[in-house]
């Protein structure tokens, strides 16, 4: 090969490698397959932070609020939550041999989740309360962040705030890149996510909105502190999330994104103010490299949502059809 050839082809695989990369960087949301989906996504945002454009929006109302179970990470086999409580249960059972015969309890010792879950919401608030209540927030969040080192998913074995999903993460970041501010408004709970919520999502303690336990301020040893109550102070689910959002928030969303029919009345409240609304609803249907379920699931049902997405003007995102990958580890 003369030189002049050689210098021709470096030329030539540098211009390449450079377009190639440049590509890249361009596309904020790699792990995304081109779609309708991903379209969509990429001109709301284009559209609300063109300053041009008649959907222009300012950077102070630019609020997404994102459901965390299901939509920012897995679900399955139970809500992640649910199974630190059961740990909680098993850890303190000693102390209460009362719990053996009393429900939920029981149930819980025996191994037996379906009858947990069965207990509905009165079921889970007792578990709330025996598990959460007493304890100093610091206490708590000290609780969490063990639980979270020592604890592994049962069909991964990757720690649970590893199980989040990769295409939500660019997601997220593509967002805050454009001036929006990201928000989890979960039916979990405020002090369990807030310990791990910025490592794993980039989101500060500050923008969790979650459910409540009441709080009561006391002095311990000399030393102010925060103390879990066992009475309910917001249950962030269904319609309590657009109230859990005007509450922390103040504002509305222009974008929310979620997973079931638990997050319907936020993403109703969120696209029913005026001005360009965005509302992506995650389908589970990758059995193969997650789980695939909906109306009939216990954890995380999709019904009514699914039904009403076209009509509402909801995108719908196809998980084994529009994401590339699943975790950020695989």
């Amino acid at each position: 090969m003369n030189i002049r050839l050689l210098i021709s082809t470096l030329c030539i695989f540098a211009l390449s490698t450079l377009c190639s990369s440049w590509s890249l960087a361009q596309d904020p949301l790699p792990s995304w397959n081109d779609g309708k989906t991903k379209q969509a996504i990429l001109s709301f945002v284009e559209r609300v932070t063109d300053e041009s454009s008649t959907d222009f929006v300012p950077p102070a109302e630019r609020i997404a609020t994102f459901d965390n179970d299901g939509t920012l990470w897995s679900e399955k086999p139970a809500y992640f939550q649910l199974l630190f409580i059961v740990d909680r249960v098993k850890s303190l059972s000693a102390e209460h041999p009362e719990w053996q015969h009393t429900e939920p309890f029981a149930s819980i010792l025996k191994g037996d989740l379906h009858s947990v879950a069965a207990s509905g919401k009165p079921g889970l608030m007792k578990l709330f309360a025996a598990t959460h209540a007493g304890m100093t927030v610091d206490e708590f969040s000290e609780t969490v962040t063990t639980w979270l080192e020592t604890s592994r998913h049962p069909s991964s074995g990757k720690r649970y705030d590893e199980m989040i999903y990769q295409p939500m993460l660019e997601l997220l970041s593509y967002l805050r890149a454009n001036g929006f501010k990201t928000y989890i408004v979960s039916g979990g709970g405020i002090e369990f996510m807030r310990p791990w919520a910025y490592a794993a999502y980039g989101i500060p303690p500050e923008q969790v909105v979650g459910s409540s336990l009441k709080l009561k301020y006391e002095v311990r040893d000399g030393t102010p502190v925060l103390v879990k109550l066992p009475e309910v102070d917001l249950i962030d689910d269904k319609e309590g999330k657009p109230v859990g959002i005007q509450s922390h928030i103040g504002r509305r969303p222009i974008f929310a994104g979620g997973n079931s029919d638990g997050d319907y009345q936020m993403m109703q409240w969120t696209t029913a103010g005026e001005g360009s609304r965005f509302a992506l609803l995650v389908h589970h249907t990758d059995a193969d490299r997650e789980w695939a379920y909906d109306k009939d699931s216990a954890i995380g049902k999709l019904d009514k949502g699914l039904q009403d997405a076209a009509a509402q003007g909801w995108t719908v995102v196809d998980m084994k059809a529009d994401w590339k990958t699943i975790y950020p580890w695989e």
